[in-house]
């Protein structure tokens, strides 16, 4: 299946926790980042989720955000390093390139606050991700 979102990391399930209607799912990343995806029980089980299932973790470019240093004292759960490998600046947003541990990101932000952060090709930054916004397939 082709999809039009960019960020299509792959990994393996390692620990699949349930709620009342949510679970969730946490996944080592081929690069060796952990990722946590947080999405519904019927979900879980449509796909047959378990430990060691092979998945693909799926994010929406605009739903990157970037920071340039590690951030503390906030729930999102994600938070992947990376390095900038390109930024394509428009009038109103930019598109940012990271080159992250066995693979890449795409960040769609503001192109007010790429140059705030002073985004530039090399640029060390962190993605963030909310568990919410991270879809998975089975790989």
């Amino acid at each position: 299946m082709t999809l039009s979102i960019r960020n299509q990391l792959p990994g393996t399930v390692t620990a699949v926790t349930p709620g009342d209607a949510m679970a969730t799912v946490k996944v080592r990343l081929d690069g060796g980042q952990d990722l946590t995806a947080a999405i519904t029980l019927d979900a879980v089980e449509d796909l047959g989720l378990s430990q060691g299932s092979a998945v693909r973790a799926l994010v929406k470019s605009t739903e990157v955000s970037l920071a340039t240093a590690p951030v503390r004292g906030v729930s999102i759960r994600n938070q992947l390093p990376g390095t900038v490998t390109g930024v394509a600046t428009g009038a109103a947003m930019a598109t940012v390139r990271i080159a992250v541990e066995g693979g890449e990101l795409t960040s769609a932000i503001t192109a007010e606050s790429a140059t705030d952060l002073a985004l530039t090709t090399g640029t060390p930054v962190v993605a963030l991700i909310k568990s919410t916004e991270v879809a998975l397939a089975n790989a």
